[in-house]
């Protein structure tokens, strides 16, 4: 049972991993879009889930009004923020995951 158990795990593990490139390519569009929907729309950040793609469901959105930004997550897998600037636009951090390298 405990070995069964363990190649579940591994098996969700090894998935959920295959996955974190794409969700974090999602997050990272997600943030853009919810910060130009909240700093250049004006617009309440629950509203911005409608400017979202098919299939972004999953992804969540936190925003620290202080600083300007805007976070998306996949709680626990993925998250990525984008600042608003007000001469640039939204802006996204650099990304600094696993297996990148920054000249």
């Amino acid at each position: 049972m405990a070995v069964v158990a363990a190649a579940v795990l591994l098996g969700g593990w090894l998935y959920v991993r295959s996955l974190t490139p794409k969700l974090q390519l999602g997050v990272g569009y997600a943030a853009r879009v919810a910060c130009g929907c909240r700093y250049f729309g004006n617009r309440p950040l629950a509203s911005c889930y409608h400017d979202f793609e098919p299939g972004m469901e999953q992804i969540r959105l936190k925003e620290d009004p202080a600083a300007r930004t805007v976070t998306a997550y996949v709680p626990l897998i993925a998250h990525r923020t984008a600042r608003f600037d007000p001469v640039l636009g939204c802006q996204p951090e650099r990304y600094r995951g696993a297996g990148v390298r920054v000249h």
